[in-house]
């Protein structure tokens, strides 16, 4: 053991690195449902929107068929009253809302946050997605997506899904804080 040199494997061991870190800045894979993957587009400008919306990072519930009561998990870039999440909704997968949980108020000094809400009337295998939406910036693309018996799963969808749902009752009245 006296001849052996540990400095020579640096260079060795700095290739392996490299590779690594290369492997992981590429395209990434998006959990939707059941262990498929879908590839997502990153781009700058996509980054730089999840980073300024409300994300939806997780999610439980309780109850039964027809009954299931929620608790969501949102982190937003809340500033006050000017800028926070004001809702997270359950919708089906075709965009029709089931139910949506108004917050009256921003979270600036609390993040992320958990809020419950319901009853929402679906049953145990109707497909839904769980999002939040921005007083000033509109939904999120980081939702929850799946069904009561499967499980729900990180997705992303377009900012754009059921956009006409930001005119449809329940919606914030004011913000107190």
């Amino acid at each position: 053991m006296e001849n052996f040199k540990p400095l020579v494997f640096i260079p060795f061991i700095l290739v392996i690195l490299v590779a690594c870190q290369s492997m992981e800045s590429s395209t990434p894979m998006q959990e939707i449902g059941d262990n498929e993957t879908e590839n997502i587009e990153t781009t700058d400008e996509n980054i730089s929107m999840a980073k300024e919306s409300a994300r939806i990072t997780g999610v439980t519930w309780s109850g039964s068929a027809g009954n299931y009561t929620f608790s969501v998990t949102i982190e937003s870039p809340d500033t006050g009253c000017d800028q926070y999440a004001d809702w997270w909704e359950v919708i089906t997968a075709d965009g029709t809302l089931v139910y949506r949980r108004i917050l009256g108020h921003s979270h600036v000094d609390e993040q992320p946050f958990t809020r419950s809400g319901g009853t929402a009337d679906i049953e145990e295998s109707t497909e839904i997605i769980v999002r939040a939406h921005m007083n000033n910036l509109g939904y999120g693309t980081e939702v929850m997506r799946g069904t009561i018996s499967e499980g729900l799963v990180k997705a992303s969808i377009d900012r754009e899904f059921a956009l006409e749902l930001t005119a449809t009752d329940p919606l914030p009245t004011n913000c107190a804080f």
